[in-house]
């Protein structure tokens, strides 16, 4: 899909304006116990060489057999891209030589991959949408590691790795922007952590992407692409594409021409640099793998599949917006961990996270408005601070529920929960009983409050004239108040009692 150039996403050069365009091949580690075509695990960090079967080592003799869970996995995958799942599909051999590669070869899929075109939607700040199209995803195997740092004069091989399976999802050259490029990658790990088809963990290499980068003047045809490879975050893939295209760019502009190749990203130097010059589909010599059968599906066998999914974010945004009345920034937020708009609507539904959904719309026992503020400025503020998950969060849906319970009941104030939810992060405990305990209940008599409004005034006098004239300073008294009962003291009364005595209407 060839969208056309936004105006804010060209890049100005000396001689004009250009167009970057952008398409990723995103390598995705199935989650699975069990490799691709052997029953060695697939743990992460374990001692080098300690998860290697026969088969992932290529001794003589071994065969591979297909892992039924990985595939029925990348057919999730594929479901979850709206994407078609061919019923019919060939493992084929890759040919290259890699020292982490036992084989020889690469068992992966080229002509008939297991899942066809699909899509998938980003939504950018400011309300802006891009769809970008799937060409297919293939199943393959891992490669192992080479080790260049254990010793001066050799380098090691670990192969616990080799044969973990891998889904490789290909994008169409739809992406105009680095920042449309990270936002495609997020929603794209996203979708299959909802779908716990992939972990995402980018840091452990669960996760990284190939990107293709090419320049051209707006409107005319594709220019020569070079493939950026293994870029394992997405902060440096918005960094990969940025260098990449303004030294086309440069190139370009100077008279040069762009040369198709590989090339890998520095993360130190924030620039990209030579690899080898990029091989071609015929360089690999393809063919199907003798060792295995073509691979072929049954539709009741896909269609029992597609009916166990859950919910995907795309669905669970707009009802959060539809149900909840969410804002659509507030619904992308909370959407975006599956972890965390499973906690947000155990708080406004006032349930404990996993159980049924199947309440009636509207039927919310916490305003869900103030739920979505509360999880995500309080609770998710809290959790970036300390570096933690919200899988980890000391403060479960249940207590912050209770706390806005609270509030709700007008037993505590704004000001009060953020301190009990303090209390709660810290040191843990049942809301309502930190409440009574420390006598933090909210002050209802109006008379106290009447006398600390009556306080207030008279010791500001300068003040008080000035509110009756400009209503906005009302505000200014609330907080003396406030201040002056230890936040105790109902906003809505104090508000109303101000209001009186001023003469504001």
């Amino acid at each position: 899909m060839d969208q056309k150039a936004e105006k804010s996403n060209l890049i100005g050069g000396a001689t004009g304006e250009w167009e970057v365009v952008i398409g990723m091949e995103v390598h995705a580690q199935v989650t699975s116990n069990a490799k691709l075509f052997s029953s060695a695990s697939t743990e992460f960090g374990g001692e080098p060489n300690s998860h290697v079967s026969l088969v992932d080592a290529a001794m003589p003799g071994m065969l591979p057999v297909i892992n039924e869970y990985c595939i029925a996995q990348a057919i999730r995958t594929g479901l979850g891209l709206k994407a078609e799942i061919n019923l019919d599909s060939v493992f084929d051999r890759k040919n290259y030589f890699y020292p982490d590669l036992p084989q020889g070869y690469q068992i992966s899929q080229y002509k008939n991959p297991i899942v066809g075109e699909g899509e998938v939607i980003v939504d950018l700040l400011g309300g802006e949408r891009v769809i970008v199209g799937i060409e297919r995803l293939h199943l393959e195997q891992d490669a192992g590691k080479s080790l260049h740092d254990q010793h001066p004069q050799y380098s090691f091989v670990d192969l616990n790795r080799s044969g973990v399976a891998l889904m490789e999802i290909v994008s169409k050259p739809d992406l105009r922007s680095s920042e449309q490029a990270r936002a495609y990658v997020t929603k794209l790990r996203s979708i299959m952590r909802y779908l716990s088809t992939c972990d995402g963990n980018m840091e452990q290499g669960s996760l990284r992407a190939d990107i293709n980068v090419s320049v051209r003047r707006p409107g005319e045809k594709l220019g020569t692409r070079c493939e950026i490879k293994n870029v394992n975050s997405i902060r440096f893939i918005g960094q990969a594409i940025e260098h990449e295209a303004r030294r086309q760019i440069d190139i370009l502009e100077e008279g040069g021409a762009i040369q198709q190749e590989t090339r890998l990203f520095d993360a130190k130097t924030g620039e990209t640099r030579s690899m080898r010059s990029k091989e071609e589909a015929h360089d690999y010599r393809y063919f199907p793998d003798p060792d295995l059968l073509p691979l072929e599906l049954t539709q009741a066998y896909v269609d029992k599949l597609a009916k166990d999914l859950p919910e995907l974010p795309d669905t669970k945004r707009a009802r959060f917006i539809k149900d909840y009345g969410l804002s659509p920034y507030d619904a992308d937020v909370l959407v975006s961990e599956r972890e965390a708009a499973d906690y947000f609507e155990a708080v406004a539904k006032g349930r404990a996270i996993g159980t049924s959904t199947a309440t009636a719309v509207g039927d919310f026992n916490i305003d869900p408005k103030l739920a979505a503020n509360w999880v995500i400025n309080e609770l998710f503020g809290r959790l970036n601070k300390e570096g933690r998950d919200i899988v980890d969060s000391p403060v479960s849906a249940n207590q912050l529920g209770a706390i806005l319970d609270l509030i709700k009941a007008g037993t505590i104030s704004g000001k009060i929960a953020k301190d009990v939810f303090d209390i709660v992060w810290t040191e843990g405990g049942d809301p309502a009983k930190i409440v009574e305990a420390r006598g933090l209940v909210q002050l209802t008599d109006m008379g106290a409050i009447e006398k600390a409004v009556n306080e207030a005034i008279a010791a500001n006098p300068d003040k008080a004239e000035q509110a009756k004239a400009k209503p906005a300073l009302i505000g200014w008294f609330v907080g003396q108040v406030m201040k002056a009962t230890g936040g105790k003291a109902s906003p809505q009364a104090v508000n109303t009692l101000l209001k009186q005595k001023l003469g504001i209407e």
